[in-house]
């Protein structure tokens, strides 16, 4: 009897794990076949903002996450937080399970044409980590390319407060300002790709978002992990290589 494919979810909120969240509407419609295991930290993304950065012990808080994850026999870990980019690097190099990051297929995206990125986020851990995730994906590439980065300052205090419109009126005017500077727009935070199609008719450029290309590239990765002939070795299934392609996160 074949046992199913297993995909594990990290998440540094509450949040974002209930039934009806994106990612898992998503991971059942293009992996409904796989086995999903959610491991959470509900206080790291809260750790990072009060600290204003990834610390160690934030790192260290998601290196046990994805070593529990590899420990419950997940193929393929998929970290759906964009803010925990820097902890994510590190627990790769920790355990030999893929880990894809929800923001590496959008990045890359970005740089293929885009000369200018504009990076849009409403908190300002998550600006750092993405930026630098651009810049990997533009240095990968061979493309040398220019970001700039908007801070939709307050935004998502607002939206945990429950006022979605004011939410997406600030993020929709910091689209437009950064939109005057850039060929295309990322956005920073999964927490805000549901207004990428109002932000792209607004703005009349590209805008990417991470839920949808991030779960599509992490079904990718699961296919040809679990797919890959018994016993076969090479660099196609080393860690660092599945880079391709958190929200806050």
């Amino acid at each position: 009897m074949s046992t199913a494919p297993s995909i594990a979810v990290l998440h540094t909120s509450l949040l974002f794990v209930n039934p009806d969240s994106v990612i898992n509407e998503y991971l059942s419609e293009l992996a409904p076949d796989a086995k999903v295991l959610h491991f959470v930290d509900s206080d790291v993304l809260a750790a990072v903002v009060r600290d204003g950065e990834v610390s160690s012990a934030s790192t260290q808080r998601m290196v046990h996450l994805a070593q529990a994850a590899e420990s419950a026999g997940a193929d393929v870990i998929f970290s759906a937080c964009s803010s925990v980019g820097p902890a994510i690097d590190v627990a790769r190099r920790l355990v030999s399970v893929p880990i894809v990051k929800i923001d590496d297929a959008m990045t890359a995206s970005a740089v293929e044409t885009a000369d200018t990125v504009g990076v849009l986020a409403t908190v300002p851990t998550t600006m750092p980590p993405t930026r630098a995730l651009v810049e990997e994906k533009a240095r990968a590439a061979g493309r040398d390319i220019t970001v700039r980065e908007r801070l939709c300052e307050g935004a998502f205090s607002v939206l945990m407060s429950g006022d979605r419109d004011r939410h997406d009126a600030m993020v929709l005017d910091g689209a437009r300002a950064l939109a005057t500077e850039v060929d295309a727009i990322v956005l920073a935070q999964a927490s805000m790709a549901r207004l990428a199609p109002a932000i792209a008719e607004a703005v009349g450029k590209p805008v990417l978002s991470s839920p949808r290309s991030g779960t599509e590239n992490a079904v990718r990765v699961l296919n040809a992990r679990t797919t890959e002939p018994a016993g076969a070795t090479g660099k196609a299934l080393g860690t660092e290589d599945w880079q391709g392609g958190c929200g806050a996160r």
